[in-house]
Formats: C-alpha cells, sequence, structure tokens
C-alpha cells in the first residue's frame, strides 16, 4: 500500500466526449491524488456533485479532506463542483485562489507551483492559454494529469481530434504535448481513461 510519503493517483471518472446529431455529449476525467496532500483535478460539470462525493468517501476521504482542488483550464466541464471544496486552495489554469484571496505566481513565464515535493503544477497552453497540466511522481512511475493538452489515447495518432476541440494556439499546443510525452509515463487525458506512454 502507498504511504503518505508517495501519492496514489486514483482516477475517479473517466472523460468523455462524443458528437450526437444535434449536441455534443461530454465530460472531463476526475483524478483524485490522495495524499497527504489530498488533491482533486478537474471538478466535472455542476450536475455531478453526488455522484463525486460518493467517489471521495469509497475512497475513505470527504469535501472537507481536500486541500487543493486544480483545474487544468476554466471550461465549464472542469471546475463545475469546486464549490464543493470551500476549505481548499484552488488553483483554476494560472489562478490561485483561496476564499477572496488571490495569490500571484507567475506561470505565464514558465514557473511551476510545487504542491509537494511529489506533486507539480505546471503550465502547459495551448487548449486554452491557461491551461495547466499536474505532474505527480508515485511509484510506479510519473503520471501526468492533462486535461485537455490531450483528449484521449486517439489523438496520439490523430491530430484532428485535439485540434477539433478547439486550440487557442496550436503551436504551443503541439510543444507542450511533446513536452508531457518526454517526461510522463501515463497520461491522465482530458476526455479518455489514463494511459501508458510508449516509449
Amino acid at each position: 500500500m502507498e504511504g503518505a510519503e508517495t501519492p496514489q493517483v486514483i482516477v475517479l471518472f473517466d472523460g468523455y466526449s462524443k458528437t450526437e446529431k444535434n449536441f455534443m455529449l461530454a465530460n472531463c476525467s476526475c483524478t483524485l491524488i490522495k495524499g497527504p496532500p489530498h488533491v482533486i483535478v478537474d471538478t466535472m460539470t455542476a450536475w455531478d456533485c453526488e455522484k463525486l462525493r460518493k467517489a471521495l468517501i469509497a475512497n475513505d476521504l470527504s469535501c472537507e479532506d481536500i486541500d487543493f482542488v486544480i483545474c487544468t483550464h476554466g471550461h465549464s466541464d472542469h471546475i463545475g463542483c469546486n464549490y464543493l471544496f470551500p476549505k481548499a486552495v484552488h488553483i483554476v489554469g494560472f489562478s490561485i485562489s483561496q476564499e477572496d484571496i488571490y495569490f500571484n505566481h507567475d506561470f505565464k513565464s514558465g514557473k511551476e507551483k510545487v504542491i509537494s515535493d511529489k506533486v507539480t503544477v505546471i503550465p502547459t497552453p495551448g487548449h486554452t492559454m491557461q491551461d495547466v497540466s499536474v505532474i505527480v511522481k508515485t511509484c510506479n512511475g510519473v503520471v501526468a494529469i492533462t486535461g485537455d493538452l490531450f483528449e484521449k489515447e486517439e489523438d496520439l495518432h490523430d491530430d484532428s481530434i485535439w485540434k477539433s476541440a478547439g486550440s487557442d494556439s496550436e503551436e504551443l499546443q503541439m510543444k507542450n504535448r511533446k513536452k508531457i510525452l518526454e517526461m510522463a509515463d501515463f497520461i491522465v487525458p482530458g476526455h479518455g481513461p489514463m494511459f501508458k506512454v510508449d516509449k
């Protein structure tokens, strides 16, 4: 069993995205980093509160136990249940806050935010210009929780998947995708199951 010194990455819900006739069905991956510190990455939509609460209880945690809420970017399917965690520090894209206090941190110039010696938030703009990814050092290797920098594993071989999901800068997104692929052993993408990086 992994102890407090080595965080455990638990994907609570796999994200998905599919186009129907007149609409799109989508929700993001939601990931628990079980520490301490305890971290939730991407809180899905505002309609997911009960299933998120239940998932935490199943992992012997409550909303009050969460120390950090990290949203890889500010789209509605990634921030919907942030309100469940009033005691946590919230990092939404490049913004860091707790209650009405906003902390200065220069993600824009590439500065990383260290959560612990095993958990770091790094700027990875592209999908939006304020995207971040969470890098976690675990017993099984480095896990990158990337939000929509990667939509799903299939977009490794088909660029049209991530490009069609929207990209504020395809050039930056390609650069940061490459960066993550070089550093990670596993990736939790924004709208698909976690996958192993084929080195």
